[in-house]
């Protein structure tokens, strides 16, 4: 008879029956039983590896993390040199949120089997996703060291590559992917990614429409390309990517995002806020959604609501480009100044710091250093708008009798800048010019576009055509110089000036700044917006006309003017009036106003009145001040463009705004006789008004500090003689200065072009140009 067992053998073996019995349910998939059996083994031998390994792994397959952990670190307890149990403890520990401690036992299973390629792949993707892409790269490397031909690693690696700034590298990684695997539609995706950040749009639009060849059903692919269409300007193809990735896959949130800003660029703001709600509908926390939402909500002057989307991106996003600018200036719209001082300190310092943070339009109104400007301009410049090599050099044409000059505006309409245009287009010399105009706005069919149409030797409107398109008619028309007059406004499309659309191509009017690009040769001024020592704040060229601004001297105004009664102002007292935007005016301009009403009793300050919250939140201001709020009366808008005119004769003097001064208000009141005070800064759009004043001859008018504008104001107001002098003065000039004489301002501008030409024409590099 044999011998009987000791206790723990006797367990022992039965442990390793019932481990058997688990193990033969377990190949047959039957898990349920498996683990029962595993378990079972366990209460006989708490320290059986094998089971505890098996039952860890069918609890991970069954998604109770938790005890999947419990039990395989119980496996690890028992045989620490085991590769496998280590690396399956990684996983587990991963989808348990235990990141640093599954990357330690990856790293332990690595250790323990060198070749261990599952390891690295788990232990490279953790990384990436924690954010750690040198270690990632690492890792991905030993995967190719042991298996060169893992073509998905290449796209892993390719994505860290990128993370860590290094696009070439990560370009090349996608590369080796599609070498070794060509139906690979992740690896054309992120090649055309990465082909997008070096700005080689449409090398990455053919990786993207490869992607969509390959598999044709991923929202993804459809999704990018359509934001490599936006890049390029087109938005009508750009939007049917978005909507063909929506169709794919209807809760793709970030497609109803791009969805949104395709239909913002082609101004249906409407259907782009349905698009930016549906977009944070699905997904709450897309800071990007929420900055849009702001934008969409601005064209309906949903003021403050744009600005809680702004706030709530900002939570989410705090570096969120151009979000800063974007809500500082949407708060000055109205004129809510709760936190002025520090917003616009903090975004100052942000620009100093080389962050996008601002679209370049908000600092003008902000500072009043043209190199606090410029910086801003080349932040925002660099990389979507610098120099694009796509098209190559401009071929050279043979020379013509007449010099073909493009005019690009979306503002060919009832805008301020046609106002001041119209008249110089006519003037055109046309037997030396042929004038094109490229309008990239809407159609408004009003006067001043009919107008405008009918002034021009050829209108076409390029609403429709992306960038590139226009860019190629451009050259295709042989244009000698092409004519910004957008700039970094609503409208601008600088991305057709970054590919060159002509040998000569200038900024003029639109924008009062630099443009920052490498292709805008040209800035159009005089020596008084831009003296020499402060060239350095223009990456352009200057020409320097006898007097920066046209204007047309064929404008109307209405017969009748309004009595002070009919305009709702006081019948006795001294009325100021200021129609600038009212994101034009800061608490320290504001300040000066009060201070001058004070010492004016009985006037009044008239202001542009469109804006009814910026109204209430004026009057709050005027309150705390110390001025009746009643003192402050709002104009309202008017349709016709000569009755606002005839309606600022009732004004005695205009208060001009800094660090941006009246431009087109400015010599709108000059027009009809109000002369306007101003107090220049240093940068181009803070010195407009005294670029006016002084082709008028008028600089008493220009104060040099607020101090000396504050006196001024106080003693016009009292001094009505001295007043009527100035007034007198003004009507004498109007009609014999520069300011006003369309016919010398076309003759001066057209020198300027042609200077700019004769350079371009015999290869000599744009200079400085002078017109006498």
């Amino acid at each position: 008879m044999a011998s009987e067992l000791p206790a723990d053998s006797k367990n022992l073996a039965a442990a390793q029956t019932r481990f058997l019995e688990g193990w033969a349910f377990h190949q047959k998939g039957d898990l349920a039983r498996a683990r029962e059996s595993y378990s079972a083994a366990i209460s006989l031998s708490p320290r059986h590896f094998d089971a505890l390994h098996l039952s860890g792994l069918i609890a991970f397959q069954s998604e109770q993390i938790s005890q999947a952990i419990d039990l395989l670190e119980a496996a690890v307890a028992v045989d620490g040199q085991n590769p496998f149990a280590r690396y399956n403890l990684g996983i587990a520990l991963e989808r348990g949120g235990q990141y640093q401690a599954a990357m330690a036992s990856l790293t332990a299973a690595i250790d323990l089997k060198v070749d261990y390629v599952d390891a690295y792949v788990q232990r490279g993707t953790l990384q990436r996703t924690a954010g750690l892409h040198q270690a990632a790269v690492a890792s991905y490397d030993a995967v190719l060291r042991l298996n060169p031909n893992f073509a998905n690693i290449y796209v892993d690696r390719g994505i860290s590559l990128w993370a860590l700034g290094q696009v070439e590298a990560a370009l090349e990684s996608y590369d080796r992917a599609i070498r070794l695997k060509p139906d690979l539609a992740e690896a054309y995706i992120n090649r055309g990614l990465a082909l997008r950040a070096l700005r080689r749009l449409p090398e990455a639009l053919a990786s993207l429409d490869q992607a969509i060849r390959v598999k044709p059903d991923h929202a993804g692919a459809h999704n990018n390309r359509g934001s490599i269409l936006s890049d390029l300007g087109d938005r009508t193809g750009a939007l049917a990517s978005f909507d063909k990735a929506i169709e794919i896959q209807p809760s793709y949130a970030f497609a109803h995002n791009n969805r949104g800003a395709a239909l913002m660029e082609l101004k249906q703001p409407a259907a782009a806020l349905e698009s930016f709600d549906k977009a944070l509908q699905l997904n709450p926390n897309q800071a990007d959604a929420h900055f849009n939402r702001g934008n969409a909500l601005k064209d309906f002057r949903q003021y403050e609501s744009a600005i809680a989307s702004f706030d709530r991106a900002l939570q989410l996003k705090p570096d969120l480009p151009f979000l800063h600018g974007t809500r500082l200036h949407m708060k000055m719209q109205i004129c809510d100044w709760g936190s002025f001082e520090t917003d616009s300190a903090d975004l100052a310092a942000r620009i100093e710091r080389d962050e996008p943070v601002t679209q370049p339009f908000a600092p003008l109104a902000l500072y009043g250093s043209p190199f606090l400007q410029r910086k801003a301009a080349e932040i925002f410049a660099h990389p979507k708008n610098s120099k694009n090599d796509e098209l190559g050099p401009i071929q050279k044409h043979a020379e013509r009798k007449k010099i073909r000059i493009g005019y690009f505006s979306g503002d060919f309409r009832d805008h301020p800048v046609a106002v001041l245009l119209a008249g110089l287009i006519e003037a055109h010399d046309r037997e030396k010019f042929e004038i094109y105009a490229f309008s990239f706005g809407p159609d408004t069919r009003d006067a001043l576009r009919t107008r405008l149409q009918n002034a021009v030797d050829k209108f076409i409107d390029v609403r429709s055509a992306s960038d590139r398109e226009i860019a190629e008619l451009a050259r295709r028309l042989e244009l000698d110089i092409a004519v910004d007059l957008a700039g970094y406004t609503s409208e601008a499309r600088m991305r057709i000036f970054a590919m060159r659309m002509a040998p000569v191509q200038i900024s003029f009017l639109g924008y009062p700044g630099t443009m920052a690009l490498e292709t805008m040769d040209y800035l159009v001024g005089d020596n008084v917006l831009v003296p020499a020592e402060l060239r350095a704040g223009y990456s352009e060229k200057i020409i320097y006309l006898p007097s920066y601004q046209p204007n047309d001297s064929a404008r109307k105004v209405a017969d009748k003017t309004p009595s002070r009664r009919e305009l709702g102002l006081p019948a006795q007292g001294f009325v100021f009036c200021s129609f600038n935007n009212a994101y034009k005016i800061l608490p320290a301009t504001f300040d000066v106003w009060m201070r001058i009403l004070k010492q004016a009793q009985g006037a009044v300050l008239w202001l542009a009145g469109t804006n009814p919250i910026a109204i209430r939140n004026l009057r709050a201001e005027a309150a705390r001040r110390g001025v009746d709020p009643d003192r402050l009366i709002f104009a309202p808008r008017v349709e016709s463009a000569e009755d606002h005119l005839a309606r600022q004769r009732a004004a005695d003097l205009f208060l001009d705004t800094w660090p941006y001064n009246a431009h087109t208000t400015a010599s709108d009141a000059l027009w009809v006789g109000l002369p306007v005070l101003t107090k220049p800064t240093e940068a181009f759009a803070g010195r407009v008004a005294a670029s006016v004043l002084t082709a008028l001859d008028l600089p008493e008018l220009i104060a040099p500090t607020a101090e000396a504008y504050e006196a001024l104001a106080v003693e016009l107001a009292h001094d009505p003689k001295r007043l009527a002098r100035i007034r007198e003065k003004l009507a004498r000039n109007r009609l014999t200065s520069p300011l006003f004489d369309t016919a010398l301002y076309a003759r001066n501008i057209e020198d300027a072009f042609v200077q700019a030409h004769e350079r371009a024409r015999t290869g000599l590099a744009p200079d400085h140009i002078h017109v006498k």
